[in-house]
């Protein structure tokens, strides 16, 4: 009879989930696979016709000065982002962690950004450097002042300030894990052997949040490698290509007035390969921060 009923169960968990597996396996791990195959054709995705010519695209990807530009922004994006986010997160974190009163209030305003749709609040802030930002210039005596996305030198920051002001509520929420997970008795013991706030944070908290923060840091690294919709909705690449990140080339290479559907899906697998390594590592570091932790 147990075996009967274990075999039920079975069935019925086989029955539920069954719906599920086949969308993800259609919308997901059949599209990968068709995006790795379309990689290795001349297909322009429009063309019935197509000739399969195996690596010759990465091989044009490897000579593309365009292609390597957008992988350098890309790069120098990504690591600004964790950068950013590792220090304004831990700050905001410990100052979140401190506060006595209203603290779930603070943390609720603080977290609003993050519910927001992202491409609406690259809308708002497009918004803001056209017009709030000459006009606010203008009340000051400050004369001159102009929208930062249309200067090639400031519009990747532009887009970076944007991004953080919404993304770093995530994070914050996970230091904050992180410092509530701190014993208390390590902070009096601290105290009782004359250990300034200084010392408290360097010796005492960041030697705890060292997991957190590793996690963070290849988390926010994924997301800015393949960020897309804030420059899209920003700047969609420009000016003169400044903020042409490999999600709006890739976009761009296959949805554009010459579509190179096949560049594309190239360009894909070579982004799909590095967040592979980054998930892999990922994963790595949580497994051993959970096996240290018990």
């Amino acid at each position: 009879m147990r075996k009967k009923g274990f075999n039920m169960d079975r069935a019925s968990f086989f029955i539920i989930t069954l719906p599920a597996l086949l969308l993800y396996s259609f919308f997901y791990i059949y599209s990968v696979i068709l995006g790795f195959y379309y990689s290795m054709t001349d297909w322009d995705g429009l063309a019935r016709s197509f000739n399969f010519i195996g690596l010759d695209n990465f091989k044009k990807l490897l000579g593309n000065k365009a292609f390597f530009s957008s992988v350098t922004i890309t790069f120098r994006y990504a690591l600004l982002m964790v950068v950013f986010t590792i220090v304004l997160g831990v700050l905001l974190a410990v100052s979140l962690n401190s506060v006595k009163r209203f603290k779930t209030f603070f943390k609720s305003v603080f977290f609003f950004p993050a519910m927001i749709s992202s491409v609406a609040i690259a809308l708002i802030w497009d918004q803001v450097f056209i017009r709030a930002l000459p006009a606010l210039g203008n009340m000051f005596g400050v004369e001159n002042i102009a929208s930062p996305l249309g200067n090639k030198q400031t519009a990747l920051y532009a887009v970076l300030f944007v991004n953080m002001w919404q993304s770093l509520a995530m994070p914050t929420v996970i230091f904050i894990a992180g410092l509530q997970s701190i014993p208390d008795e390590l902070y009096e013991s601290a105290l009782i052997d004359g250990a300034s706030m200084f010392d408290q944070f360097r010796f005492v908290t960041l030697p705890y949040l060292v997991p957190t923060i590793t996690v963070n840091a290849i988390l926010t690294l994924k997301s800015g490698i393949t960020s897309f919709d804030y420059a899209k909705a920003l700047t969609n690449g420009g000016p003169a290509r400044s903020t042409m990140l490999v999600g709006i080339k890739i976009y761009i290479d296959a949805f554009g007035e010459t579509p190179k559907f096949s560049i594309a899906n190239a360009e894909s697998v070579m982004l799909f390969v590095v967040i592979a390594v980054l998930s892999i590592v990922q994963i790595s570091i949580s497994s051993r921060s959970g096996v240290n932790n018990t």
